[in-house]
């Protein structure tokens, strides 16, 4: 995968890639990162990336030419043009695993008030908001983005690794737990040192399903839930003469 990212603070981005997954990604050849500076396309002595709002009002608007010549230089006919917006589709982990399977990501980062309009209208195939409030800009978005995007490519994680992953099947992840085996008077659920790999596959599916249902119950409505699942649930909640948690 080739992901590009366009923001006017490239510098915003070097201590977030360069260590850990993704810089590790990189160095194995899962995936191309390149940072740009939105400026060198930008017209004049002063590469001016902003200007005054038409209508009048508070703060600056991104300027569209630089965009249009950004995304002009960079796009190929895979590149898919995504730009970060609080105004986005919500990113999930289904849309970052879609967004796995792409083959060059274009990541445009506003500031300020916004972008022009015209470049949603004219260049952009998605756009993408991390959460339900607003930052200062569209870096941190892109990085969350790329972060959670970059550890889906196949290779990049030992196989596996991300199944469990809260989300991944539509639940919570339940509780992990290594060495010491007793810590500050609590102690490793006997289950886990059974060696039954049955009965741990049955009680990571339990706790799974009880932290959903206690912090996150609006994910199981849409949760793939299989009859032990519903019977689990039930004896959660109480019993048989519990409510239905979907």
């Amino acid at each position: 995968m080739r992901i590009d990212i366009v923001t006017i603070f490239p510098g915003m981005f070097a201590g977030v890639f360069a260590e850990g997954m993704v810089a590790r990604a990189c160095e194995a050849g899962a995936c191309a990162l390149a940072v740009h500076d939105l400026r060198q396309w930008a017209a004049g002595r002063h590469q001016v990336t902003d200007d005054y709002a038409f209508g009048g009002g508070p703060g600056m608007v991104m300027k569209p030419e630089p965009f249009f010549a950004a995304v002009g230089a960079l796009r190929a006919p895979t590149t898919r043009v995504i730009l970060m917006s609080p105004q986005g589709r919500p990113f999930t982990q289904a849309v970052a695993g879609e967004l796995a399977g792409a083959q060059h990501l274009l990541l445009l980062c506003g500031r300020y008030e916004g972008v022009d309009e015209r470049v949603r209208l004219g260049l952009c195939d998605d756009e993408v908001s991390i959460g339900d409030y607003v930052l200062t800009g569209g870096e941190l978005p892109a990085m969350v983005v790329v972060d959670a995007v970059v550890r889906l490519i196949p290779g990049v994680l030992a196989e596996g690794s991300a199944e469990g992953d809260s989300f991944a099947t539509g639940l919570l992840e339940g509780p992990q737990y290594t060495r010491p085996r007793e810590y500050a008077g609590m102690a490793v659920p006997e289950v886990l040192m059974s060696g039954d790999h049955g009965a741990v596959a049955r009680w990571r599916r339990r706790e799974a399903l009880r932290r959903t249902l206690e912090r996150r119950p609006d994910l199981l409505a849409n949760a793939a839930l299989t009859d032990a699942d519903r019977r689990m649930l039930v004896d959660l909640q109480g019993g048989a003469g519990a409510p239905p948690a979907l």
